[in-house]
């Protein structure tokens, strides 16, 4: 693995990269448009002057919507450069959340689209703007964003105390609750994520990962940070819905895939329907998180996919209040790799708590709690951080899982997705790995629906697999008994869907899918 640079802040780790490896292509979008790591900060520095010269500097509290472009990245380190404490919204929030987000972070200035192809975000910033004095609506798009001269900028901001960093970033919970919490992180927060990220996949400079879920999710930024450390490239993908995306990153040599199930899932279709040719014969891992991986999606990219050494699925387990606390390794076995998500990263104290309160042992469930380096500095709405911090400090993830005889998690669901039956616990995650095994399943999820006579019934949600008849219930009876679960977890509810609800970073919102299949007819007769 190279050497990794470090640096106090995100605007320090920008110069130290382009002082190293000047000429190293970063970034290239799916315009073919490229940035090298000098070019970035340079183009950095010149945005940041742009946007100086429109009011905007240390200490003011910015908001911004836009899609994954190579403007994007440029104006989070050119505010960076400012001083400025950034609220990146996600593309999913309209007109509520964003008004939400604006309002709860007292947004000096919102950043938008002055056009976009997937929402009108002007209109929807105007409308928040005449309702909020003083807001300034700023705009970015494909090539075009504001610039000025870099001789004009004030000296860039000090290096913080490591005792006590200044908060630069507002991140809000990316939607499978009611409504979005704004975790509060300091550029050595997210700094910590991205270090477990090199370690773990050891990343270097020639590498090259495409970046494919939207930057506004903190993963964005903490693969910002990674690639600044490792000197990696990437590819900078608007919508991965574009039929030309999966075509780009072959011929790009992409080495690393992300970004979770959903992604590694359309990877391995597309590989089937060319079975001589290998689609990325330069991977050697697929990582990403953000939603459960079944072991058998493992299995299947290790002996479907050829590549450089390819090791499979090494995912990551993190929150938007606390990144990449867990990361499977390149060189972990693949039994690990497929069951679990992988080991702590530097600096993470991990408890496991029974749902009596009892500290768990090994292979024993419990809540997920964490102190780390990437721990968020608390919420926004600071009334909502004792309860999310148990009596010895430790964040409480809300995630159900344990760690086994060797230190490696297994996420086995959140608190609330313990489906209840007649006072027995079912792991949704335990049945939707079953129903991952049959070759008619493209995707599964189970729920939990109100029952009147059980309090709460297991109800599963299948997407068929392409050219594949589909699962009947008789089936699906019959995997639950073949995998040895027991009766109470089978499900008692099949329904069949074309697809399942997702955020941008692919995970299922399963609140989305209780609202939807809450409201059919059921009987057991």
């Amino acid at each position: 693995m190279a050497e990794r640079i470090e640096a106090a802040t995100l605007w320090e780790l920008v110069e130290r990269r382009a002082a190293a490896t000047p000429d190293a292509v970063m970034l290239k979008d799916d315009q073919g448009r490229q940035l090298t790591f000098g070019q970035y900060r340079d183009e950095a520095e010149r945005v940041a002057a742009g946007f100086a010269g429109l009011g905007l500097g240390e200490g003011d509290s910015v908001s911004w919507q836009l899609p994954t472009w190579n403007e994007t990245l440029v104006l989070a380190v050119a505010l960076s450069r400012l001083g400025v404490v950034q609220n990146p919204i996600l593309p999913i929030y309209r007109e509520r959340e964003v008004g939400f987000c604006v309002r709860q972070t007292r947004a000096k200035a919102l950043i938008v689209p002055s056009d976009s192809t997937n929402a009108d975000l002007a209109s929807i910033a105007k409308g928040i703007a005449a309702q909020q004095d003083g807001l300034q609506i700023l705009h970015v798009d494909r090539g075009s964003i504001a610039t000025g001269d870099p001789a004009s900028l004030p000296p860039a901001t000090a290096v913080p105390s490591a005792d006590r960093p200044p908060v630069r970033w507002r991140f809000y919970t990316s939607g499978t609750t009611a409504d979005p919490k704004g975790a509060q992180h300091t550029d050595a927060t997210v700094a910590a994520s991205a270090v477990g990220m090199c370690e773990a996949y050891e990343l270097g400079p020639d590498d090259v990962h495409a970046l494919l879920f939207p930057f506004t999710h903190i993963g964005g930024l903490g693969l910002l940070m990674a690639q600044l450390m490792s000197g990696m490239r990437q590819i900078v993908i608007e919508s991965f819905a574009d039929p030309n995306t999966i075509p780009m990153m072959s011929a790009e040599g992409v080495s690393l895939l992300g970004a979770g199930t959903f992604f590694h899932q359309q990877y391995l279709t597309a590989q089937r329907r060319q079975l001589d040719t290998p689609l990325f014969p330069k991977a050697r891992a697929f990582i990403g998180g953000a939603a459960p991986k079944p072991p058998q999606l493992h299995q299947d990219i290790v002996n479907e996919m050829p590549g450089d050494g390819n090791v499979g699925i090494c995912s990551g387990y993190g929150l938007t209040e606390a990144p990449i606390i867990f990361c499977a390794s390149v060189r972990s076995p693949s039994e690990k790799l497929a069951n679990t998500e992988g080991q702590a990263t530097p600096g993470v104290d991990c408890r496991v708590v029974t749902l009596d309160g009892t500290m768990a042992g090994p292979n024993e469930e419990g809540e997920i709690r964490v102190k780390g380096p990437m721990v968020m500095a608390g919420y926004v709405d600071a009334s909502l951080d004792a309860a999310a911090f148990d009596e010895d400090g430790y964040f409480r993830t809300g995630d159900l899982g344990y760690l086994d005889e060797d230190g490696f998690v297994v996420i086995c669901g959140r608190l609330k997705d313990v489906i209840i039956r007649k006072g027995e616990n079912i792991s949704a995650k335990a049945v939707e790995d079953v129903l991952h095994t049959s070759p008619k399943v493209a995707e599964a999820a189970v729920i939990g629906l109100a029952d009147d006579d059980t309090g709460e019934r297991a109800c599963a949600v299948v997407v068929t697999a392409p050219d594949a008849e589909p699962l009947s219930f008789d089936e699906m009876i019959e995997l639950c008994s073949n995998a040895g679960l027991m009766k109470q977890m089978y499900p008692e509810q099949l329904e069949l869907a074309d697809s399942l609800p997702r955020n941008p970073t692919g995970k299922v919102l399963k609140h989305k899918m209780r609202e939807i299949y809450g409201e059919r007819p059921f009987s057991r007769d």
